[in-house]
């Protein structure tokens, strides 16, 4: 699935990934491919990504929304 990671300053990641993790405000979520429409909100904490490759990244997040729609997520992160 396609992931975007953006901040108010610059575009933090652009890629597929194999999976997901994000710190959401209700409690931490995965994400993998064909997962259903969503919008939920982030908590400080830190996003954890596996690339297609499995290359593993981090992103430490104060806060955010994630959209997740059709293979595609984009996370607008403090």
């Amino acid at each position: 699935m396609k992931l975007e990671i953006i901040t108010p300053d610059k575009k933090l990641f652009e890629g597929h990934v194999k999976s997901a993790v994000f710190p959401g405000s209700e409690g931490s979520f995965g994400v993998l491919n064909n997962h259903a429409a969503m919008i939920a909100t982030l908590k400080n904490g830190t996003i954890e990504l596996t690339e297609d490759n499995n290359n593993t990244h981090q992103f430490p997040v104060k806060g955010g929304v994630v959209e997740v729609f059709k293979n595609s997520v984009i996370v607008l992160a403090e």
